[in-house]
């Protein structure tokens, strides 16, 4: 086993909290919002995962790395946090199915990390404090310089990201002669979505988060589909305007995460930036349809007010958050629409909430 030399490293907070650790490899600063995830597997999966664009992610469990990388385990066709936080690095790796190191995935696409931090009182501090802006950096003698730079970096609340990383052109995915044709706006649209649509006997049409009613329209779809996808919803107005333009016209619409908010934004229900978010794979959840409880996956920082949402006359709640009571699921009464606020596609996570795939299946039979 070759020795590895690590460059001090540092997690600098907006409110001026300091924590140390080491560089993984590359050297430099990298700056965005801090969060943190409890999921103990999946890592790959979620730093390729478009709803972290522009975040710094701590890794709650104790090991990262372990079991390597596979080309396949991608949410996207890159890395989308700007920066990662960990407590023990594992340079080697241990599953036969691997074709990498987490340190050479790293390498490839240029992003830093630091391990040896103590992660349990960073995140208790984050839990405590809130989610804030951060710098993580090796330049360990430039605290003043860092602070400056830092003050610089817009806030999460009021930043319209899912342009970002929306794709440019439209694309398919799946079988041109599937059953079933979908109109998906990618707002960061993760690809288990879409493999969990294509196997759903679905042909999908994926659009740029601009389009308009008129171009979805015209790929003659038995439904829509909003992804998820990062930042703050409020800012995307003509996403809001064309969500009411397909309710208007009573299609079948199924959102996920930042649609689930679009939709509640559409029928005038207002969003709010939580304390520190959803992250992981086991947020418990209870299917209010069905009385059942489901472990989800889940992975956002806005939610639906809920006094609102409650008083709206034409919005049921279908799922709650038992941590918390936010809203994690409404429907529609007059309507063919429905939504989550967590990942049905669970990627990583647990399979509980699958049926949803299915659910818009039956809802477009009978539109």
């Amino acid at each position: 086993m070759k020795y590895t030399k690590r460059h001090k490293a540092i997690i600098l907070l907006s409110d001026g909290t300091i924590f140390h650790g080491k560089s993984i490899g590359k050297q430099g600063s990298a700056f965005g919002e801090i969060c943190f995830n409890t999921g103990a597997t999946g890592y790959q999966e979620v730093i390729t995962d478009p709803s972290y664009f522009g975040q710094i992610m701590v890794a709650t469990t104790a090991h990262l790395g372990n079991y390597g990388t596979v080309a396949e385990e991608v949410e996207s066709d890159s890395i989308q946090i700007t920066g990662l936080v960990c407590k023990n690095f594992s340079y080697n790796y241990s599953r036969p199915a691997a074709d990498g190191s987490l340190e050479e995935f790293f390498n490839k696409f240029n992003l830093l990390a630091i391990s040896d931090v103590d992660t349990r009182a960073l995140v208790s501090y984050i839990r405590d404090n809130g989610a804030m802006n951060a710098v993580i950096s090796t330049e360990v003698d430039n605290i003043e310089g860092l602070k400056k730079q830092l003050a610089e970096v817009p806030q999460m609340k009021g930043l319209e990201l899912a342009s970002k990383v929306s794709t440019k052109d439209p694309y398919f995915v799946g079988n041109e002669k599937a059953t079933y044709r979908v109109a998906a706006l990618d707002l960061g649209i993760k690809k288990n979505i879409l493999r969990n649509l294509a196997k759903k006997d679905v042909y999908i049409k994926v659009f740029p988060y601009d389009a308009t009613y008129e171009e979805m329209n015209a790929f003659e779809p038995d439904g829509f589909f909003l992804s998820n996808g990062p930042g703050d919803p409020q800012p995307l107005l003509g996403v809001i305007a064309l969500t009411q333009e397909i309710i208007k016209h009573n299609r079948p619409l199924f959102g996920i995460c930042l649609g689930h908010q679009i939709i509640g934004l559409a029928n005038g229900i207002s969003t709010y930036k939580m304390n520190n978010g959803h992250r992981g794979i086991n947020h418990p959840v209870k299917n209010l349809m069905t009385g059942k409880g489901e472990i989800t996956s889940q992975n956002h920082g806005f939610a639906l007010n809920r006094e609102e949402t409650e008083q709206h006359p034409d919005i049921e709640i279908t799922h709650n958050h038992l941590n918390d009571n936010t809203v994690a699921g409404l429907r529609m009464k007059s309507k063919n629409v429905f939504s989550v606020q967590y990942h049905p596609e669970s990627s990583p996570g647990p399979h509980d909430a699958s049926y949803l795939f299915d659910q818009f299946i039956e809802n477009m039979q009978k539109k």
